[in-house]
C-alpha cells in the first residue's frame, strides 16, 4: 500500500502531519474527516458546497480547478487565491507532502 504524508493546518494553528493512502481514491476533504479535523464536507465531495475550503500553504502542483469547484468558490466565504475545495484534490503521489490550511467556518 503507497502512502504520502499531508499537513493540515487546523484553524488553531496546529499543524497535523497524516500519513494519506494513495490506493483508495481518496480526497483531502475525507482524508480530514478520517482523522476527526473539523471539516464538514456537507455536499459529500460534490464541489456543492464549501465547507472543506482549504489554502494551498506549499508548493505543491495542483490539476486545474473545475467549473464547478471555481463557481463554489466564487460563493464561498474566506476565499484568497490559493483557496481550493478539500473534494476536489485527490490523494496521490503527485501530492506528496502536500501543506494545507483549514479556511474559518463561515
Amino acid at each position: 500500500m503507497g502512502e504520502i504524508k499531508v499537513t493540515i493546518i487546523d484553524r488553531e494553528g496546529i499543524a497535523h502531519e497524516l500519513e494519506a493512502p494513495t490506493d483508495m481514491n481518496m480526497n483531502i476533504m475525507e482524508l480530514c474527516k478520517a482523522y476527526e479535523l473539523p471539516v464538514l464536507g456537507e455536499c459529500g465531495g460534490m464541489a456543492m458546497c464549501a465547507t472543506c475550503q482549504c489554502y494551498l500553504e506549499s508548493e505543491t502542483v495542483l490539476s486545474e480547478q473545475s467549473d464547478a469547484e471555481l463557481d463554489m468558490l466564487d460563493q464561498a466565504f474566506f476565499v484568497k487565491s490559493n483557496s481550493r475545495l478539500g473534494c476536489q484534490i485527490h490523494i496521490s503521489d503527485d501530492i506528496d507532502g502536500i501543506v494545507l490550511r483549514l479556511a474559518p467556518e463561515a
